[in-house]
């Protein structure tokens, strides 16, 4: 392989397709530093430029041989490349909760062939060893399959709000029967008797309260208060899940509760100590109030583990919400828990509430799921509402990095079509938002302090500018940790984002990240070598072809001094 290079090729580029992009050698002028050419004091030393390379890659030669290093590409991520191109590939990654209807190891296959990113695990539910099988079940499809699927805990949290009728599947509660609510501890299940987590639940309750299941799908009216225990009279029929949460109303208005509990419990860091030995990827921190306690559980992490396990925090609460941008800011990515949150904040606010909970987190760089009932009906039903599906394809339209199924595959007998839902609906929206030129403009808040970190963001900044008005097919990012792959999908670019890192932990975090499909592979301190080297393994399985477009970035420290790789933005013409 063959690399023409600096003038020669501004007017090389002038041919063939490279001619409508209009290519110029002087693209943007902006001076950046790199990091060796800093001083003391954070000065720049000497004259040193931001260079927007364009070079052609030149394949055929007599001396080339055939890479013997195996490229670790999802098998699903390939499928989708080779049937539907570049342009055709999904962003919007897809988040499953993993429960009693597809924790067989041939239902987690299904749900990887569909698109299943990340398998969600809620702490709330099952044991401990039920959780390690499931676990297992995923790494032994991602070894032996070549998926990627990432694995993310959810911890139960100091949650008072939890009721449990003992069965493991949902119970129907009817219009004017009598339940008894209590705190008494039993095994199994009895008739209409339900167990709360707390032994004070009921305090500050008065007869003639409302008490509500999961925001609404199912509704009791206190009618007598003995002790702890509430006796309660259905007043709007509806299903009841395992260990559903509940809210308490009078006079319309949520009852107050402070109960002064911490956001991680001891079971929390029980479940938390379990899922670092597990080798989970992602931990999911519930009833998040303040950006404290994020960091605390960051900070056990880096002491407790060498290996990199990413702390997301869910915004469930109105508290949470007062400090949104604190919480976003300390955490490595957010979900928006809708289900909990619309206990707590008026229904009719949840859609602005989630449009700016997902601007937000995009200025700040960070990753947001939105979760909770997305398609709630397909927990009994084997099609959605086109009001669900019209839900889903608004989080696309707001570029939320990814969508998640919780009852819908945990415990629905129609998970699969469920994912194929969000699966298809992401993709048409996708597709529209690009034909209409619907990027979202967004305000390029400066996150960088660090003269590095402020010259990585601007070539992020404009590289997918680049992209976008060039037309390339796709961009290459070289990463050790996944901050300028992150950088690029927070533009949220046109061609996908093909993320190169020997880090399993950095490739399996990037899962989350919109548009970015990461690849493990063993890269050397020599950046021009990795590049052709990539490029070719990826052509060698027939995915780059002649006359694609590739803009390649990274943020690798380069071997030498001279390198033409670091901190540039190069555009390579595969012929």
């Amino acid at each position: 392989m063959a690399v023409v290079s600096d003038s020669i090729l501004a007017r090389s580029l002038m041919t063939g397709r490279a001619t409508k992009f209009g290519l110029k050698t002087e693209a943007f002028g902006a001076k950046v530093v790199p990091r060796w050419a800093i001083g003391k004091g954070g000065k720049v030393q000497g004259k040193v430029r931001f260079e927007v390379k364009s070079t052609v890659q030149i394949t055929g030669l007599d001396e080339a041989k055939e890479p013997k290093e195996e490229l670790g590409f999802d098998v699903v991520s390939e499928g989708e490349l080779r049937e539907k191109g570049f342009l055709g590939m999904r962003k919007t990654k897809l988040v499953c909760t993993i429960g009693p209807a597809c924790c067989s190891i041939e239902d987690l296959e299904k749900l990887a062939l569909g698109g299943m990113n990340v398998a969600r695990l809620n702490m709330c539910h099952n044991t401990r060893d039920w959780h390690r099988d499931v676990i297992q079940k995923i790494k032994r499809l991602n070894a032996e399959k070549s998926f990627y699927v990432s694995v993310m805990i959810d911890t139960e949290g100091s949650q008072i709000h939890v009721l449990d009728h003992g069965s493991p599947s949902s119970v129907k509660a009817e219009e004017g029967s009598m339940w008894l609510f209590t705190a008494q501890k039993f095994e199994g299940s009895r008739p209409f008797t339900v167990q709360a987590n707390y032994e004070g639940f009921s305090e500050g309750i008065e007869v003639g309260d409302v008490l509500v299941i999961d925001g609404g799908m199912a509704s009791f009216e206190v009618i007598k208060k003995v002790g702890n225990d509430l006796r309660c009279q259905c007043t709007d029929s509806g299903l009841f899940l395992p260990r559903a949460k509940f809210s308490f109303w009078r006079d319309g208005k949520l009852v107050a509760r402070n109960n002064k509990l911490p956001t991680l419990s001891k079971k929390d860091w029980a479940d938390i100590e379990y899922g670092v030995s597990e080798g989970v990827d992602f931990i999911a921190l519930s009833f998040v109030n303040d950006a404290e306690s994020v960091r605390q559980l960051k900070n056990y992490l880096y002491m407790r583990s060498s290996r990199s396990t990413r702390v997301l925090a869910k915004i469930e609460s109105l508290e949470s919400l007062q400090k949104l941008e604190e919480i976003i800011k300390a955490s490595d990515g957010i979900m928006v828990a809708r289900g909990d949150l619309g206990v707590e904040i008026p229904y009719e606010q949840i859609p602005t509430v989630q449009e700016e909970i997902i601007h937000v987190c995009r200025e700040l760089n960070k990753p947001v799921i939105v979760a909770s009932q997305l398609l709630e009906s397909m927990v009994e039903y084997p099609t959605p509402t086109r009001a669900e599906v019209a839900d889903v394809s608004e989080a696309v339209r707001q570029y939320a990095d990814a969508l998640m199924l919780s009852g819908e595959s945990a415990i629905g007998p129609y998970g699969q079509k469920a994912l194929s839902v969000l699966q298809m609906a992401s993709s048409r929206m996708e597709l529209w938002s690009r034909e209409e030129n619907r990027q979202s403009i967004l305000h390029q808040r400066q996150l960088g302090v660090s003269l590095p970190d402020r010259i990585a963001e601007q070539i992020c900044n404009c590289a997918v500018e680049m992209a976008n008005n060039l037309g390339v097919d796709a961009i290459f990012v070289y990463t050790k940790h996944g901050q300028m792959a992150s950088l690029l999908s927070r533009n949220r670019p046109y061609p996908p984002i093909f993320a190169f890192t020997s880090d399993n932990g950095t490739r399996m975090a990037l899962n989350l990240q919109w548009g970015v499909i990461p690849l493990l592979v063993d890269l050397s301190d020599d950046m021009e070598a990795n590049i052709s080297r990539t490029i070719e393994l990826i052509r060698t399985k027939g995915m780059l072809k002649t006359g694609d477009v590739v803009l390649v970035v990274s943020d690798l420290t380069p071997a030498h001094l001279n390198s033409t790789a670091f901190q540039s933005v190069q555009v390579k013409t595969i012929f």
